[in-house]
Formats: structure tokens, sequence, C-alpha cells
């Protein structure tokens, strides 16, 4: 992580958002503790728990709480992981029904110990809520970049793969030293010469990166055939990440949007508080509208 002599800068007031009720919270919190499950929206400390929790959604995070890789943007604690639930999928389509999601979004850790890396136990996991009826979004690591194994979480049939690309290709080394440009550029091109699921990725603004940059991972994404991008500002989780270099303006915003709308994609989103799952049911129904080989599609960007 790079030394800085200045102080980190202060969290503008338009970047503060409200966390929700407590009885908001603590219903999704109960039910998903009663389950033995997890949620990347604690364990990354995401600027929209209140609002998702409130609306009944949440992203469940399996294989654990602990991850074996330290991103230096990541607030998800490093550390040796603990052995794999084999209940966790029917737990994880329990609490699903439960909250009568429609469109459910699964994440992990990185679990590099592992000889599959997780893969088996991701598609388990897959196919579990699949049988409840809902539609599945995954946020995969990349498995060491083994595509074989990728292949055996795509061969469960989740309806959208999302793989961030997380930054610029600038600073990809020193943000995620553990992984590689290439390996993540590899696996997206990989699921897009699938035909399905649909293919979607992210990056954080706000590490270091200018405006170009952004624009240029925006045209390398639509190379590789990703369908739906999120772009989002960065907040660093504490003291010890990664340190922000700048807050994003919405002049910024503007030219993102303008060059997506240009690229093809069919659904992106753009905004200070944008994440990865953030409305990802709606981005999955629009891009279901749109179709891979529509005309661009007019960009949603959020306040």
């Amino acid at each position: 992580m790079p030394a800085t002599a200045n102080a980190p800068l202060r969290l503008p007031e338009h970047l503060r958002k409200r966390l929700g009720t407590t009885a908001d919270r603590a219903r999704v919190h109960a039910l998903v503790r009663a389950g033995g499950l997890s949620t990347v929206c604690e364990e990354a400390r995401c600027p929209n728990i209140g609002e998702c929790f409130s609306s009944g959604t949440a992203t469940f995070m399996i294989l654990g709480d602990r991850c074996t890789r330290r991103c230096h943007f990541c607030n998800v604690t490093t550390g040796r992981p603990r052995a794999i639930d084999p209940e966790e999928p029917d737990k994880l389509a329990a609490a699903s029904s439960s909250l009568g999601l429609a469109h459910v979004v699964i994440t992990s850790v990185d679990r590099d110990e592992l000889k599959d890396k997780g893969a088996h136990h991701w598609a388990a996991c897959v196919r579990a809520v699949k049988a409840t009826g809902a539609s599945v979004e995954i946020l995969t690591p990349d498995f060491g970049g083994d595509l074989g194994l990728i292949d055996v979480v795509l061969e469960a049939g989740p309806a959208v793969f999302n793989h961030n690309l997380e930054t610029v290709e600038r600073l990809y080394h020193a943000v995620r030293p553990q992984s590689s440009w290439s390996m993540t550029t590899s696996l997206l091109g990989h699921v897009a010469s699938r035909g399905h699921p649909a293919v979607k990725s992210g990056i954080m603004v706000g590490l270091g990166e200018d405006d170009d940059e952004v624009l240029r991972t925006l045209e390398t994404m639509r190379s590789l055939g990703v369908h739906i991008a999120t772009i989002g500002q960065y907040l660093r989780p504490s003291l010890k990440h990664w340190p922000v270099a700048r807050y994003v303006d919405d002049a910024s915003w503007d030219r993102f949007r303008a060059h997506g709308e240009s690229l093809g994609f069919t659904h992106v989103f753009a905004g200070p508080f944008v994440r990865s799952s953030y409305h990802a049911q709606e981005a999955h129904q629009h891009h279901q509208r749109s179709g891979p080989s529509a005309a661009p599609s007019s960009l949603r960007v959020l306040p």
C-alpha cells in the first residue's frame, strides 16, 4: 500500500448514508445468523446495508467468513478458514425462501487451501437456491484461474455470473496482490464465450485512477463480452485499508455514463453508492429485456 503524507480525505456529507431502522436490520440479521450464514453486506461494511435489509434483501456469503487472501480495499477477515458446512446449501435455500427472495445473490471468500477452491460447494449452493424457484446471481472469486473449476459452477445454471475487475489495470496488482489482471480478464472472457449466463463485472473509483483509465476499463469489459457493468465510489473501511485518493464528482459520473452508453452494455449502474449486487434483480431484468445484442441502453446514474 502506498505511503502518503497527507491526512485521510474526509467523507463528504452527501456520502453519509442512513443505516436503516434497528428493527429492519435485526430481522435479516437474526434470520441469517439462525441459519449459521454470513452476508457480505455486514462483512464488507456496505453503505447500502440499511436500504437492502429494510427491503428484505441481502447478499449471502458462503464458504465461511475468513478469506485466504488479503486485498487492500476489503474488510473481510483474512485468516485460516473453518471447515465447510455441508448443510450450507440447504440453509441458504431456507433463508432465501423465508425472505421471499425471487433473485438471490451469492458471493464467497477465497478458499485457496481447497483443492477445488470451493467450486463444488458453490455449485451445490446454486442448485439448492434454484430449487426454491429463485434466480441466482453469483459473485465469484477467481478459483485460481482454473477454467475447469469455473465450468463446474457454471454447470449449476446461475442466471448471472459476476466477477469484478475491482480497479484499473495500472493499479490492479497493488490493490489485489494475490490475483492478476490477466487471470481476471481471461475468466470473464471464458464465461462470456459460453453464451450464458449474463456476465457482469465492476470497478471501484477513488483508488488512484483517473477518468480516462475508467473509460478504458469499460472498453475492456465490453470487449470481453461483459453485459452488465457497475461503477461505485470506493469508501475506505478503516485507516488500515487502501486510502481514498478522490471522491468522484458529478461530471465524472456523467462522463462514465455517456461512454458506457456508447459501448452497448445491456445495463450499467454508476454512482457513489453502487456496489456489485446493488439493485441486482433490476439489472438482471433489464438485461433480459434488452438482450446481449441489443442497442446501447440508457444508463442509470444513481444519486
